[in-house]
């Protein structure tokens, strides 16, 4: 990174010293593992401890203080990669790892395998220097060793994945990604226990969906951030529209397989409409009621003459409509079984065609009913662990499109007087790179040093954990989790396989409480809030607050 690369914020961030909890802050000389309860996987028991037979039901781990003097006398190369899509704070990760490695013996040495996984397969990395991390620390994006989503699975993929660590004389891995790729992390760790080499296999909690947390990983780092960075947008649009007051704005945020990134941004923005996919699975809406929702919203609101507002879209809700999951589930099965014939249609017509005679026939008639282009997004390749790619699938576009056919057949039966103007928006890739929040700043800093010590310790399979997180950074809890005990067993590709469970929003917690309870107001008044940017300097009360979420939910945990 040249100096011309550098803008004046990060010349000023590169400023910044994250603040290390207590209990890591003299090194890993001086933090002892204490050993918890013994585990066992959140579902599937049977079936996951017979995956994972030399890692499964290992104890929790809490870090104290204490003398460790033999780590210093131990020289260790550790490996790192980031896997899956960006987030804020990565760059931090890695220099916390840097700077924990350095701590405990200065002759200790960090690897950055380059674009992702297969930057292992094919033994791409690039020494973690001093001048190295120094340019990227408190930056956001994966710029520095880069990311990528390539899958280790195949028998050749994890021999030569050995080959790699031990030509580089690897101590320890450390994996940076979402749930799919700490699962990947898993079948490591397993894979070289059963082998028998001693590396240590650790996972850092990654994803701006939010989806990676239990009771040992409080939040996944990059969502604080990203959502003041959507939250900012959305508080704009607000803006805008009680201004104009007339346009009816459908944002689609980030969030695949749960909608926390929409509640985030709806509670702190308090936009007219929030849509929740989990709430709409427990209610088994179809399409069409859904709509319906919505609807009644702009038809209220159009009767006091305000022909405008703000809907927030989850961008996985369409796989939370029952019916539209048994489509995507049976399109996934139907790609699957007929991949050579389908990649010989250079037609999307065609294509579907096929899809249709394969289809079930309720299935087949939905998905003939839905908008050509929709239908079309549908059928993109899916990703490389077999999930629907719903960042293409433009969900708002669909409802628009059927808002409208709804409101024209409300208006004839003199029903709606309105005006329906509506502009989409698709927040989501703004959101993954931006400068990390002082928040994920400090988490990532310490998830990175957490992971040194899990290493240095020989405590491999685990999740880095770092906990109390509504408190100061001085006094969060550090330790680690085992990853089979986030495991159940789900089905991709058309087969059943151990993935680490998401984590949905809770339709009984605070958070979503709190829409709920003003779920009707902001409907049909201004409610609006207007957060502004990512602010990095000023009062802590500015600069150091998290998500609404993680304070409510501990609000929750602190009344029982």
């Amino acid at each position: 990174m040249s100096k011309e690369q550098i803008s004046e914020l990060q010349v000023e961030r590169k400023k910044f010293k994250p603040v290390l909890p207590s209990v890591l802050k003299n090194g890993p000389v001086s933090i002892k593992p204490m050993t918890g309860k013994e585990t066992e996987s959140i579902s599937d028991q049977e079936t996951v401890k017979r995956l994972f037979p030399d890692t499964y039901g290992m104890p929790l781990i809490t870090f104290i203080k204490g003398k460790n003097q033999d780590i210093s006398k131990r020289i260790v190369k550790v490996g790192v990669v980031l896997s899956g899509g960006q987030a804020p704070g990565g760059h931090n990760v890695i220099a916390g790892l840097f700077d924990g490695l350095k701590k405990a013996n200065k002759k200790n040495k960090l690897i950055g395998f380059l674009g992702g996984p297969s930057g292992i397969i094919d033994n791409k990395n690039r020494e973690i220097t001093d001048s190295l991390i120094d340019n990227y620390r408190n930056t956001g994006g994966f710029d520095m060793i880069q990311s990528g989503r390539t899958k280790i699975e195949t028998p050749e993929q994890f021999e030569q994945t050995k080959k790699t660590v031990l030509e580089n004389k690897l101590d320890g891995l450390v994996v940076i990604g979402g749930d799919d790729s700490n699962t990947n992390a898993a079948l490591l760790a397993e894979y070289f226990k059963k082998e028998g080499i001693n590396i240590c296999i650790i996972g850092v909690p990654k994803t701006i969906d939010g989806d990676l947390k239990n009771e040992q990983i409080e939040a996944s780092f990059g969502f604080d951030t990203a959502t003041k960075i959507y939250a900012e947008v959305t508080g704009n649009i607000c803006r805008d529209v009680n201004s104009a007051r007339k346009y009816w704005h459908f944002v689609r945020l980030m969030g695949r397989s749960a909608s926390h990134i929409a509640l985030e941004v709806g509670l702190k923005t308090h936009p007219n409409i929030t849509l929740i996919g989990e709430e709409v699975r427990q209610n088994k809406m179809t399409l069409s009621q859904v709509v319906d929702y919505v609807v009644d919203v702009i038809v209220q609101r159009a009767a006091s003459k305000k022909n405008f507002g703000v809907a927030l879209v989850p961008e996985g809700l369409i796989e939370f409509i029952p019916e539209m999951k048994e489509l995507i589930s049976a399109l996934n099965d139907v790609l699957a079984e007929n991949e050579v014939q389908l990649n010989t249609m250079q037609n999307i017509e065609e294509k579907k065609s096929l899809i249709y005679t394969k289809l079930p026939e309720n299935l087949s008639s939905l998905m003939k009913s839905l908008p050509g282009l929709i239908s079309s997004q549908l059928l993109i390749d899916r990703d490389p662990h077999g999930n629907v790619q719903v960042s293409q699938i433009e969900t708002e576009r669909l409802l628009v499109e059927m808002i409208k056919v709804k409101l024209s057949a409300l208006k004839k039966e003199g029903k709606y007087a309105g005006k329906f103007s509506a502009i989409t928006h698709f927040l989501g890739y703004e959101g993954r790179c931006g400068a990390p929040s002082n928040f994920d700043a400090n988490y990532t800093y310490a998830l990175g040093y957490n992971s040194v010590v899990l290493v240095l310790n020989n405590l491999t399979g685990y999740l880095s954990s770092v906990r109390n997180l509504v408190q100061k950074p001085a006094q969060w809890e550090c330790g680690g989790a085992p990853l089979t005990m986030m495991m159940n067993i789900e089905r991709r590709k058309g087969k059943e396989k151990p993935v680490i469970q998401k984590a949905l929003v809770k339709l009984d917690g605070k958070p979503f409480g709190t829409l709920l309870e003003n779920r009707e107001k902001w409907a049909l008044t201004e409610s609006y809030l207007f957060p502004g940017p990512v602010q990095y300097f000023g009062p802590s009360s500015v600069t150091d607050i998290t998500t609404v979420t993680l304070k409510y939910e501990k609000i929750k945990k602190s009344s029982r």
